[in-house]
């Protein structure tokens, strides 16, 4: 048989394999309907190994491994269709769809916001794009901006989540999952760190370097260029600016946006000093209402998964049977917890598709899911 003669037959096989599968999926719809409302419980551990025993066995030695890996993978997605079927109108999907009901059609253009720092903060920068006209509440941790959208003292708060040097901020994310505020907009910074010095201070009169420590560690390169600097860790870039222009010091400077030279009185001494020139930070819009916005294209949720081999492969399978692109996986450790990890995933999807809605509602029902977080349904830009 030549090349295109293989190929008709293998083109054949799989129009017979398509078939096979539409059954196999239509079948384990028809096992979620015998189930409903009973306590039968969706997996079956015996019987699944039963049956990759029986194929392994059939196959023989040859194609053992990758018979049990497509069975184990159809089985998984066997598992994720039953679960979405019973789950398909439980208080997870409910919730979706009435905060897209009662979501207004554009975001406000005006409302009281929350974010850390001052006046020439990069996240003062960010609440001036995603809301036009805001009024703004500086507080100097993240925890406080939480509380006051807790408290209804702002209508929204606005974090940092991520930067593209130096990784996620993991305590908005610790934050997210204590309080279960909703994630309703979001936008990437570019951020460019400058050097600030009282007027008239040299680059060889500086003996300390201050600011964020997320700043720092963006700018780590060129501070290990400086060992006779020492680098003072500040609660926010635009504070530490803020501070230095009170203090008068002159054997000091900080790392902080070109912006807070003009708010605040001081010089540029070195410029674009970040380690890398495209640098973004990621922030976040919360909400502790559920808004979910005509314009959302994007989910963010966290999970941890039970200690067994495979856990994470048979979430990620549900991913892909739904058609989504995952743009971030990532695991950290719960916070009080001996190695137990959760995992934060942001995908691709339209909160209005019900494939991708009954999907997340199965994960809320999954015994294997230990805890599902939803973080937001929201646009980025």
């Amino acid at each position: 048989m030549n090349l295109n003669e293989i190929r008709s037959e293998i083109d054949a096989i799989d129009g017979e394999l398509v078939k096979l599968f539409v059954r196999r999926m239509e079948a384990s719809e028809k096992v979620a309907a015998a189930k409903r409302g009973s306590a039968t419980p969706v997996q079956d551990p015996a019987r699944e190994r039963e049956i990759l025993a029986k194929v392994a066995k059939a196959v023989g030695p040859d194609f053992e491994n990758e018979a049990r890996l497509l069975f184990t993978t159809l089985m998984s997605m066997s598992r994720g269709r039953q679960r979405a079927e019973l789950a398909a109108d439980n208080a997870f999907v409910k919730e979706i769809a009435a905060a897209i009901a009662s979501t207004p059609d554009r975001f406000p253009s005006s409302a009281t916001v929350a974010c850390s720092g001052v006046e020439g903060s990069y996240s003062q920068q960010a609440v001036c794009r995603l809301v036009h006209f805001p009024t703004i509440f500086y507080f100097k941790g993240f925890d406080d901006v939480f509380a006051a959208v807790e408290k209804g003292m702002c209508d929204y708060g606005v974090l940092p989540i991520e930067n593209s040097a130096v990784g996620s901020v993991t305590a908005v994310y610790d934050l997210m999952a204590k309080h279960h505020f909703k994630i309703v907009k979001a936008m990437k910074l570019r951020i460019r760190h400058v050097l600030l010095a009282a007027p008239g201070v040299k680059f060889a009169d500086v003996k300390e370097i201050s600011s964020h420590p997320h700043a720092l560690a963006q700018c780590s390169a060129f501070l290990r260029e400086q060992p006779n600097i020492r680098a003072v860790p500040a609660t926010n870039t635009a504070a530490a600016a803020a501070e230095l222009a009170k203090s008068g010091r002159r054997d000091m400077a900080v790392i902080a946006s070109r912006e807070c030279a003009e708010l605040y009185g001081l010089d540029v001494i070195r410029d674009d000093i970040a380690n890398i020139t495209s640098n973004y930070t990621r922030f976040i819009c919360i909400s502790n209402r559920d808004e979910i916005y005509p314009d959302a294209d994007k989910f963010s949720v966290m999970m941890s998964l039970n200690h067994r081999p495979g856990a994470l492969t048979d979430v990620l399978v549900k991913f892909a049977a739904a058609g989504v692109n995952l743009t971030k996986l990532e695991s950290r450790p719960v916070p009080g917890s001996d190695f137990e990890f959760r995992f934060i995933f942001d995908f691709e999807a339209s909160p209005r598709d019900p494939r991708v809605v009954k999907m997340l509602a199965g994960f809320t029902v999954d015994p294997e899911i230990e805890h599902f977080t939803f973080l937001g349904a929201y646009s980025e830009r």
